[in-house]
């Protein structure tokens, strides 16, 4: 089970923004937010490089998912890779560290892990958009309705390393929060 939580890590730090920029002749590292995923690469290359980039990180999730569902672990094994997925997204190794956010990792995660609870996430973020005309807020109301929905059907204990990786990429997501927050309700 620690080649398959090394191989979670390790599929996470496979950057795809930095593979979509360096396509394009970009290097997204040092542009804009300088952040690695999928928001970055839309804002500085087009919707083409946004949407390469959420699916080749959301499929990392899948692809963790699939591999723990393939040799039979335990799902509390699964949600643990997932979470180190999350991290190398976030911190991979061969870039000291600064890597993207997360978002795009834990939704191919969810989606196949945790179908209902995704989909709870999923609902809320569609119901939330259209008030605050933020995705970052909107993702907000979404990590909550994926912890409710977790508490509502028991499975606190197999998701909490989910539970976890929300906390990471709300943290990570801190600045972008607070700046989506004075934008919408024009305070600080």
């Amino acid at each position: 089970m620690l080649i398959y939580f090394l191989f979670s890590y390790l599929t996470g730090t496979l950057m795809t923004a930095w593979l979509v920029g360096k396509w394009k002749g970009v290097d997204l590292a040092k542009e804009r937010s300088g952040n690695l995923g999928a928001r970055n690469a839309g804002s500085v290359i087009g919707k083409r490089a946004f949407l390469l980039t959420f699916l080749g990180d959301a499929g990392k999730g899948a692809l963790v998912v699939f591999a723990g569902f393939y040799f039979n672990f335990p799902l509390w094994a699964i949600a643990v890779s997932g979470l180190l997925a999350v991290i190398g997204q976030l911190f991979p190794f061969w870039l000291r560290g600064k890597g993207g956010k997360g978002v795009s990792v834990f939704v191919g995660i969810t989606f196949f892990l945790t179908p209902e609870l995704f989909l709870a996430m999923f609902v809320m973020f569609i119901a939330f958009y259209p008030l605050f005309k933020s995705a970052t807020l909107s993702m907000l109301t979404a990590f909550s309705a994926f912890i409710t929905m977790a508490a509502v059907l028991q499975v606190l204990p197999v998701v909490w390393p989910l539970i976890l990786a929300i906390i990471i990429i709300v943290f990570r997501h801190r600045f972008d929060i607070e700046e989506s927050y004075a934008r919408r309700f024009g305070k600080r």
